[in-house]
């Protein structure tokens, strides 16, 4: 007879564990779920229902059936079955291998019930089950020990084999799934590993991550090995594994790499209250501060500006304008379309709309090539902006979608 090594079963589970992210308990879960399948396989009947523990410490493991406690009132009658049986040979019902056990649901004293085929080896009816149990009710189970095997034979084996190699697949799945859904929002450091077409996948860890073209930063070159930062974006459940979505061109991304290198930010002393972003060129972020004698701007730039140039450096030079955000929406809506100073701001709040007045040696400034400037102030104030010289001609107008036209946008 074969004897369980203790010892070195114990630590190639820890290993198991350590390498996969699955925790111990899940392993020893799925290694009683394949003695349970292989000990049905080899000494137990096709309905049964068994279990099994397997205690670590020992080796050893105990079985069990388990049967559900019934009564009249959710078995079949013999003439339910006789309908059924009647109706599947005529070929008007299709049924799978548990049709035997399971039929449709049916309402009885206003509750929904699931009627069942009686079969001993499944269930148990209340009168026997109180002669065990006293207080048992329909609905619970009962366990009955069954003999402890030692020798599952070659095929039961094999069959534990695959049970355990599957299971350990499921909860690998399942541990990287939920590992990186908790990291949705989050900003990780990825290795570029391949391209496919216009996707790039990119080392994440334990896991491999996607990066669609639509949330590539457009100019931007993936050098396989190269070591990049990048949004997780979205995570989905697959059969083969989790989904995960990466992004280069969220604004979400200057949020949290603003948030990693500025401690105010990650304590919520300074909050950035709204990014504006084209990515691969220009961000807008508005920065509020909480404290008293804590400069939101301030804090983001950094001594010498080593923060930004931080940032910048990890978004490929992107350059990045940090606005102080203002209650008074026409200080904040002017001082938006910085490095540009505007004389005078209009605002119609019911029509979200404003109307900006700069100087003439200030509008090419305000407007920004291609109208990127004041397209980016829209975005980042939520309002319709209308730049308009001394003279009140309307030379720019930007929405929140980032449309621009007007007369004094100079070609990209």
């Amino acid at each position: 007879m074969y004897m369980l090594d203790i010892k070195n079963f114990g630590m190639a589970l820890d290993q198991l564990a350590d390498e996969k992210g699955i925790s111990k308990e899940k392993i020893v879960e799925t290694i009683e779920m394949a003695l349970a399948a292989a000990y049905k396989k080899d000494y137990g009947e096709k309905p049964q229902i068994i279990r099994a523990k397997f205690d670590l410490a020992t080796g050893k493991a105990e079985f069990w059936q388990v049967k559900t406690v019934v009564d009249d009132t959710i078995i079949k009658s013999e003439e339910e079955i006789a309908t059924e049986e009647a109706a599947r040979a005529l070929g008007n019902q299709t049924q799978d291998q548990h049709s035997q056990d399971y039929a449709e649901e049916e309402i009885l004293d206003g509750s929904t019930i699931k009627k069942v085929r009686f079969n001993p080896e499944r269930h148990i009816m209340i009168n026997d089950a109180k002669k065990i149990k006293k207080d048992t009710v329909v609905g619970d189970e009962l366990t009955f020990p069954l003999e402890t095997k030692d020798d599952y034979g070659r095929i039961a084996a094999q069959t534990a084999k695959q049970v355990i190699l599957q299971r350990l697949r499921e909860a690998e799945r399942d541990a990287l799934y939920e590992e990186f859904a908790s990291k949705e929002g989050e900003v990780v450091s990825a290795i570029v590993q391949r391209a496919e077409g216009k996707m790039v996948f990119l080392d994440i860890g334990r896991g491999t991550g996607v990066l669609p073209f639509d949330e590539q930063v457009r100019g931007e070159r993936y050098r396989i090995g190269e070591r990049i930062k990048v949004l997780v974006l979205r995570v989905d459940k697959g059969t083969r594994g989790p989904g995960i979505y990466l992004s280069r061109s969220h604004p979400q991304l200057v949020s949290k790499m603003f948030e990693i290198e500025v401690p105010e930010i990650a304590s919520g002393v300074v909050e950035i209250k709204s990014v504006a972003r084209e990515a691969g060129s220009r961000t807008k972020i508005a920065v509020s501060s909480h404290q008293e004698g804590v400069d939101p701007v301030g804090s983001c730039v950094g001594q010498k500006g080593t923060r930004v140039t931080t940032v910048i450096s990890e978004l490929g030079g992107e350059k990045i304008d940090i606005i102080p955000w203002n209650e008074n929406l026409k200080d904040f809506i002017g001082t938006s379309l910085s490095p540009a100073k505007a004389l005078d701001v209009e605002i119609n709040e019911q029509a979200r709309n404003a109307r900006v007045t700069v100087a003439e040696d200030q509008l090419s400034l305000a407007i920004g090539r291609g109208g990127q400037n004041v397209r980016l102030a829209a975005k980042l104030t939520g309002y319709k902006i209308d730049i308009q010289s001394r003279t009140g001609e309307t030379v720019a107008e930007a929405t929140t979608e980032g449309e621009v036209s007007g007369t004094g946008i100079a070609r990209e």
